[in-house]
């Protein structure tokens, strides 16, 4: 049975077009068949209490002296690992906060990458390898080349690091941009802009859900 992973992190749940984009591509999973499942995680209504304790990011033949994480936190890391480890593709709502992560997002990251887990570390494994990651990103303003603030989106390139290169996934990118060209003035000669970047990110996540979802 084909399974995705939904994961949602924007504090916004009314008008949030990551929320939207990334329901649209489970919407889309769905439809492909009545053995397609969703397994959902919004961080932001249920959000995952920061890392307590150094050793987490290690797995426990690492750990040195003092690096005793809480049962408690290894169970619910267990548990963030288990979710990825099954989904056959994962779908992560990103919004940029502040040219980053929202904080709820990072701390998911911080429970799932772990040196000699899901890392390599003494040895080669990368359970999460070759995994689709769609990465659905939003973001107030334009940081396309060209524009004032190209090089500073500090949220897509994390992730691409973190769940590309290191954990392995193969991860996709859909970006939506000037999200705000509707509420903040200068933004508003824009709105055409905005509106286009919406249409092709709607798009895109439709034609990844059904391209991944035929492959599962």
């Amino acid at each position: 049975m084909p399974q995705l992973l939904h994961i949602d992190s924007s504090a916004d749940l009314t008008t949030s077009v990551s929320r939207a984009l990334t329901g649209l591509f489970a919407e889309t999973w769905r439809g492909l068949g009545d053995g397609y499942s969703v397994v959902r995680r919004d961080l932001h209504r249920d959000p995952l209490p920061h890392l307590p304790d150094a050793g987490l990011h290690y797995a426990e033949r690492l750990r040195v002296d003092g690096e005793t994480p809480d049962a408690e936190a290894e169970k619910l890391q267990a548990e963030l690992i288990a979710e990825v480890a099954a989904a056959d593709v994962v779908v992560i709502g990103a919004p940029m906060y502040n040219w980053s992560l929202p904080s709820t997002l990072k701390a998911w990251i911080d429970y799932i990458h772990v040196l000699g887990t899901t890392v390599p570390f003494d040895t080669s494994d990368r359970p999460f390898a070759g995994t689709p990651v769609v990465v659905v990103s939003s973001r107030g303003n334009t940081y396309a080349p060209g524009t004032p603030g190209e090089g500073t989106d500090h949220t897509v390139p994390p992730l691409q690091q973190v769940l590309g290169v290191s954990l392995g996934m193969s991860v996709e990118v859909v970006t939506a941009e000037l999200t705000l060209a509707d509420r903040l003035a200068p933004l508003a000669p824009l709105a055409g802009q905005a509106q286009g970047s919406r249409v092709a990110a709607e798009e895109s996540v439709r034609a990844l859900a059904v391209a991944l979802g035929s492959r599962s």
